[in-house]
């Protein structure tokens, strides 16, 4: 059963979340970022502005998952992933 827009946005959230508390992630993590991603971009229910943010958090999980050190990238882009998860709760 496929999980719907809002439950997908949590797991962004909760994806995000992680990054920025522990600075580190997987591939596994950036890839799953991406399929979400990309599904909630085909949601006509989600507003322009997120869907902004939805593309600013998908090159985030590209160059990570195609990052030489995953880790320091997800340290680098600490303040930006506070901002999104931040975000994530204006939008919800």
């Amino acid at each position: 059963m496929p999980i719907n827009h809002e439950h997908q946005m949590a797991l962004l959230k909760d994806i995000l979340t992680e990054h920025s508390m522990d600075c580190c992630g997987t591939v596994s993590e950036c890839e799953q970022l991406e399929r979400v991603i990309k599904s909630l971009l085909g949601n006509d229910n989600i507003n322009q502005d997120m869907k902004a943010m939805l593309h600013d958090i998908y090159s985030y999980s590209q160059n990570g998952k195609y990052s030489n050190n995953l880790d320091q990238h997800i340290s680098n882009h600490q303040n930006q992933l506070s901002q999104w998860v931040t975000d994530f709760d204006q939008y919800s």
